[in-house]
């Protein structure tokens, strides 16, 4: 079992829509029994909300239903995951520090780093902006998921 968590900030726009994205690619690959998924921010301000209504509608016109609830990184998260994905260079930075004694560096990558169309350094910040941000971080979720599930088949052959 590969298990993935997605970070952003306060975990209720970038992470979960990652979460949702990717689980949706799972499920339609029939890899449940393969791939899980999470989703985490590094700030707790957002602690038991569930997903930006926004963020909840514009995912659910692609068929995405966000379903987690915001909750922060942890430490046990570097034991208890594969991978761990950042939206963007802050979040990177942060989980990052977070591992003083590097033991966890390769399981920390970049979201779009799997990004196969659009070449992007990061998932941007959707909250303070208007309908368009929100369409751009699905574009860059669906194209960074599937090479993220690329790269872990590849990976497990």
């Amino acid at each position: 079992m590969t298990k993935i968590l997605f970070i952003c900030m306060g975990n209720i726009c970038r992470s979960p829509s990652a979460e949702a994205v990717m689980q949706t690619l799972v499920k339609q690959r029939g890899m449940e029994n393969q791939i899980s998924c999470d989703s985490a921010g590094t700030i707790d301000y957002h602690r038991g909300n569930p997903a930006d209504p926004r963020m909840q509608e514009h995912a659910l016109l692609r068929g995405y239903e966000l379903k987690s609830i915001a909750r922060s990184f942890e430490e046990k998260d570097f034991e208890n995951f594969d991978l761990i994905i950042t939206m963007d260079e802050d979040n990177y930075q942060q989980i990052q520090w977070r591992d003083q004694k590097r033991n966890y560096t390769a399981k920390i990558r970049r979201m779009t780093d799997f990004c196969s169309s659009k070449t992007v350094s990061e998932v941007p910040d959707p909250y303070y902006g208007g309908s368009q941000g929100f369409e751009n971080v699905l574009d860059l979720l669906e194209d960074a998921c599937n090479g993220l599930l690329e790269f872990i088949t590849t990976k497990k052959q």
